[in-house]
């Protein structure tokens, strides 16, 4: 039998998943039914092409279709397989039954049912579609058929067991039940379509969203082809302005070195025909005549104003250079904190669809990400190590912050925030050491930063960690939270679903808190630091691998 389902399968149309109907054979050597593989070309005459629904295959032209004679009879023999049942009165080949009767408890080809027909003795008689379990209808202890009901032990009996094992059982004669049964079915059924209807519409909502989809990231693309090429011009004009700069001040210089170098040179001139008159005075021969002349010419003096000039090294343009590299490594900085970002942004696109919150550790570092804290919003009494992913109330190497940007900046609780906002389904864990510790969520006032404590306003929520308790607060309330201790925290945020948990990390992972509500405006990552005065506190954003 499983061998014939087996064979059964080979003889299905991997359209319509039914035996194959007129058989056709494509030029692939793949099978369908003829109106199946029409049905399927149809809808891709449009585009001009025409495919094999299985190997994918495509056909310049539409191939020609004919009914493959020698399938279509083994498609038919099969219809005729030992599945069927056979009639019980055939003497030698046995034909194929069409009815059972639960009175004779006999399966009938057409031949021999007639008589059940024909004569008024059989009209009692209770015909059914013919199957190889209807003899499941007869009690196996009194040989009778199974007419009676029984809704104590809820199963099929006859009549005599009514009057034996099921007496004073509560009793109905099967088509009783089977009235009653029915209209269970139905209301089944009609579940079960409407279900249906359902589904079908819902698969047309995807495939909208499919288009939607694709539509989207193709427009996405394009514009950010032409936002990066734009990018690219706008640094290549700048350059472009920049070198036009450093032109024109070459010239400038060039110009006054020109301008001192002709001066120079008509100096040099001026003092060489001075050095000739004194060359010619130093050789006049008469005392009287030497001093009259000398006293007559201008003093040397006169003539030599010019600056003293020194060698320096060729640092020209160096300080530029200087600038331009600085440039280059802040832009680059920049820019790859905006692409971090921008990738975050591109993860927390879920077409709407239900997120599955995760359950398993693996589930959770699907959605990682790599959080740093904000040198911006830390308290001066707080200390960023690590590449910015340490903060510590390190009380023996005070912070060195500047006092500037104060809006932006915790003045009164030690608190930091994280630089990047959390976009999409996040996951990240805290490293503690030390006593006294929050882990928050909160929003990030656009004008200034709430000086509150975490926790203690509707815009945040906080797991206080204290070493041997938790707590958690929001909105100034407060709840006690039991669970494992750890040193280790993971935080899973769904801003769209609404989803913030809290969880105790070791070697499995223990929820302590969770919380449903409406995320209204972008959230960020939060830390506060307990004040102490004889131990550090230190907590680690970590780095998920």
């Amino acid at each position: 039998m499983a061998q014939q389902g087996s064979r059964s399968v080979k003889f299905h149309c991997s359209v319509c998943l039914d035996l194959l109907k007129e058989p056709v054979t494509i030029p692939c050597g793949h099978n369908y039914c003829m109106s199946c593989i029409k049905g399927h070309w149809d809808k891709e005459e449009p585009k001009g092409a025409y495919s094999c629904p299985q190997c994918k295959r495509s056909f310049i032209s539409r191939p020609e279709l004919e009914k493959n004679t020698m399938l279509a009879a083994l498609v038919e023999d099969l219809k005729t397989s030992p599945e069927d049942v056979s009639c019980d009165v055939c003497t030698g080949k046995k034909l194929k039954a069409v009815k059972s009767c639960l009175v004779c408890l006999v399966s009938y080809c057409d031949q021999h049912l007639q008589p059940h027909y024909e004569s008024s003795a059989f009209d009692k008689h209770k015909l059914i579609k013919p199957s190889k379990r209807w003899k499941s209808n007869i009690c196996s202890t009194h040989n009778e058929v199974r007419k009676m009901f029984c809704h104590t032990d809820q199963q099929c009996i006859c009549y005599v067991c009514c009057m034996d094992k099921h007496k004073r059982h509560v009793t109905v004669p099967v088509e009783v039940e089977r009235a009653e049964k029915d209209k269970d079915l139905k209301m089944n059924l009609q579940e079960v379509q409407k279900k249906i209807q359902t589904r079908v519409e819902e698969g047309k909502v995807l495939e909208k969203e499919m288009e939607g989809i694709k539509l989207s990231a193709d427009k996405t693309i394009e514009d950010s082809d032409a936002i990066i090429n734009e990018l690219v011009s706008f640094i290549k004009e700048k350059g472009s302005n920049l070198k036009q700069q450093i032109k024109s001040q070459q010239k400038d210089e060039e110009r006054r070195v020109k301008e001192l170098q002709n001066k120079l040179e008509q100096e040099i001139t001026e003092l060489k025909r001075k050095e000739e008159e004194l060359k010619q005075l130093s050789d006049t021969e008469g005392h009287t005549e030497f001093l009259l002349t000398y006293s007559m010419m201008s003093k040397l003096s006169e003539y030599t104003d010019s600056p003293s000039f020194k060698m320096c090294p060729f640092k020209y343009f160096e300080d530029l250079q200087t600038a331009l590299l600085e440039a280059r490594e802040k832009l680059k900085a920049f820019l790859s904190e905006e692409w971090s970002y921008l990738t975050l942004t591109v993860r927390s696109v879920d077409v709407l669809l239900p997120q599955i919150e995760p359950k398993t550790r693996d589930d959770f570092l699907k959605h990682s990400c790599q959080l740093t804290m904000d040198p911006d919003t830390v308290h001066r009494n707080l200390f960023l190590s690590n590449q910015n992913r340490t903060v510590s109330d390190n009380i023996s190497n005070p912070n060195i912050y500047p006092a500037y940007k104060k809006r932006d900046r915790f003045s009164i609780q030690q608190q930091v925030l994280s630089r990047e906002s959390l976009i999409g389904p996040c996951y990240w864990e805290v490293e503690m050491k030390g006593r006294g510790l929050s882990v928050a969520v909160t929003y990030k006032n656009k004008n200034n930063l709430d000086q509150t404590e975490f926790g203690s306003n509707n815009s945040s929520w906080a797991l206080e960690c204290y070493g041997d308790y938790y707590k958690f607060k929001h909105n100034k309330i407060t709840t006690s939270i039991s669970g494992p201790l750890s040193s280790k925290v993971g935080v899973y945020v769904d801003p769209r679903g609404g989803i913030l948990s809290f969880y105790s990390v070791s070697d499995t992972m223990a929820l302590l808190h969770r919380v449903q509500t409406t995320f209204t405006e972008p959230l960020y990552a939060g830390l506060w630091i307990w004040k102490s005065f004889w131990t550090d506190t230190t907590a680690t954003f970590n780095e998920i691998k």
